[in-house]
């Protein structure tokens, strides 16, 4: 009895204190300001629909401006690193949608897709129609003689 009751007590500890470092983790990651929940998927395919299904690939994160790039965190992650570095000078943007099917279901409920090109790879980032006015006048923003596509 006295075993069980201390295995129940370490395993409430355990989700407490993990639950601490993620809402810790996210603070860190705010501290510096800049900061935006923007959905992500790398290699994304060409046309939604186009031989996979549209909610899959998207992963929830937290994007942070950092000079003249873009950092994205896995919001479920215990890393203090970002998990995709995005260089304003390589982000080329192709055109932007609202989710369609399952990606209702996939991302935020006010979500505006932004289809981009980054390096010759394909990637979309889902945010709010707020969060895209601010990335879109960053990517503008660029220093004199950057090239910079904002279609």
């Amino acid at each position: 009895m006295v075993l069980a009751l201390t295995v129940c007590g370490l395993v409430i500890v355990l989700v407490v204190v993990g639950l601490f470092v993620f809402g810790l983790r996210r603070r860190l990651i705010q501290r510096s300001g800049g900061t935006f929940d923007c959905s992500l998927r790398w290699n994304a395919p060409e046309k939604p629909g186009n031989g996979e299904e549209n909610g899959k690939g998207w992963g929830y994160g937290i994007a942070r401006y950092n000079g003249d790039r873009i950092e994205w965190f896995r919001v479920f992650s215990y890393s203090p690193r970002p998990r995709r570095i995005l260089e304003r000078s390589a982000i080329e943007v192709a055109g932007r949608r609202t989710p369609e099917g399952e990606e209702e279901l996939a991302l935020l409920s006010d979500a505006v897709i932004l289809a981009c090109l980054h390096r010759g790879t394909r990637l979309e980032l889902a945010m709010s129609e707020d969060a895209l006015t601010g990335f879109l006048a960053w990517l503008e923003a660029a220093p004199p003689g950057q090239r910079v596509n904002v279609a």
